[in-house]
C-alpha cells in the first residue's frame, strides 16, 4: 500500500502527486455513499436589491435603475428613451429633383458629344462639352489618355440615352 500524507496525497517519489482514494473511506466529492443521507438542494440566497438599482437581464449584475447599458457586461438592457425613431420621408414621384445634392445638372446631346469624341476625342473636346474641364485638360495633355480613354468614351457615349445629364 502507498503511504499518504494528511491531505490524501502520495508522498514525494511517485512522480504524480494525485490524491489516492482508500477503500472503505467516504468520498469527499461526487455521489454519496450507500447508506448516507442525501443532502437536499439549497437554492442560492437571493440578493437584496438596493434602492435605485435593477438587475441586468444578461449577467444579473446590479446596475443603476436609469442605466440603458449594463456597467458590468456592456450590453444594452433597454431601449434608448430620448432617441425615438427618425422620421423618414420617401418621395417617389417622377417630379422629384434627383440632382444628387449638386442642385444643377447639365443636359447634353448624345450626338454632339459623339461627334466631338469621334473627331476631337484625343484633345478632350467632348469632356469640355460635358463641363468636365479637369478631364478635358488631362485628355489634352495626354492625347486622350494615349487614345485609350478617347476610344472608351466613344463607346460609352454610344450607350447613353439622348439627352443625357452630366
Amino acid at each position: 500500500m502507498v503511504d499518504l500524507d494528511k491531505n490524501g496525497y502520495e508522498q514525494p517519489g511517485d512522480g504524480f502527486g494525485q490524491p489516492q482514494q482508500q477503500y472503505g473511506q467516504p468520498q469527499q466529492y461526487g455521489q454519496p455513499q450507500y447508506g448516507q443521507p442525501v443532502q437536499q438542494y439549497q437554492p442560492p440566497q437571493q440578493q437584496m436589491i438596493q434602492p435605485g438599482m435593477k438587475f441586468c437581464k444578461f449577467c444579473a449584475a446590479q446596475i443603476p435603475a436609469d442605466a440603458v447599458v449594463c456597467t458590468a457586461c456592456g450590453r444594452q438592457v433597454e431601449q434608448f428613451q430620448g432617441a425615438g425613431q427618425p422620421q423618414v420621408i420617401i418621395n417617389n414621384s417622377a417630379q422629384a429633383n434627383n440632382a444628387g445634392g449638386m442642385g444643377y445638372r447639365k443636359e447634353c446631346n448624345k450626338w454632339t458629344a459623339f461627334l466631338l469624341c469621334f473627331f476631337l476625342g484625343v484633345f478632350g473636346a467632348h469632356k469640355f462639352y460635358e463641363g468636365k474641364v479637369g478631364m478635358g485638360i488631362l485628355y489634352l495633355f495626354t492625347a486622350g489618355l494615349f487614345g485609350i480613354g478617347a476610344f472608351i468614351d466613344f463607346i460609352v457615349i454610344l450607350t447613353k440615352p439622348n439627352p443625357y445629364y452630366v
